[in-house]
């Protein structure tokens, strides 16, 4: 078995325990907050960063990754690693809040402002919804108007240093607005669409958007 791989065991158990989470409704609190509380409901502090995945950590090297920037677009793309570090690069510093019930503030980031890449690729008119693809197969959705807010980025950095393989290096989106698990680790496509594509998670219980300031933990 490969490094990256996880037994097919151990895989479907983390996806039926958090199947049964969105079932029964784990860490509702029913309440809800405006986004200047900086710490959502029911969320606690930690300053350690957490590492959550399916058991499968993707091994993407430098030379062999690719980005696929396609769909709705005038004009698709494949970055490669050379083509993604001449773009123009950024900084940002947010706040993430995990479904899993944590929050790490005060995060920063270096990598690719998402306004970068919609200048780069150009969205037509008909585009309202984007697709994730990731190295380990996994996908989520957002619409286009939360992707392309201001803050969010596409991170090869934390903290000054390359992101690591277990928190989705070499490349991952940070969308720091929405609970974590729509910031795809170890992505490899982005798709731009007309009609909303519920990703793994949405598909299995969890909710569609995910604001962590109205507790949109399932769906």
């Amino acid at each position: 078995m490969a490094e990256d791989e996880a037994p097919d065991g151990i895989r479907q158990k983390l996806v039926d325990t958090k199947q049964r989470w969105a079932r029964e409704g784990r860490l509702l609190t029913g309440e809800h907050a405006p986004p200047e509380q900086r710490l959502p409901p029911s969320q606690r502090l930690v300053r350690d960063w957490p590492v959550l995945d399916l058991g499968v950590q993707p091994a993407v090297a430098e030379e062999t990754f690719r980005l696929d920037v396609e769909g709705l677009v005038e004009r698709p793309v494949t970055l490669d690693w050379r083509w993604l570090m001449e773009l123009e690069q950024a900084e940002r510093v947010n706040d993430i809040h995990c479904v899993t019930q944590w929050s790490r503030y005060d995060n920063r980031w270096g990598g690719i402002a998402v306004s970068t890449l919609l200048e780069l690729v150009r969205p037509k008119s008909q585009a309202r919804f984007v697709e994730f693809g990731a190295y380990d197969g996994y996908t989520t959705n957002l619409s286009l108007e939360d992707f392309a807010r201001p803050e969010n980025i596409l991170a090869h950095s934390w903290e000054g240093e390359r992101l690591t393989r277990q928190h989705g290096g070499p490349l991952r989106v940070v969308v720091p607005h929405l609970y974590f698990w729509k910031s795809t680790k170890w992505v490899k496509r982005i798709t731009f669409l007309a009609q909303n594509k519920p990703g793994f998670w949405e598909q299995r219980g969890y909710h569609d958007r995910g604001d962590p300031w109205m507790e949109e933990r399932y769906g």
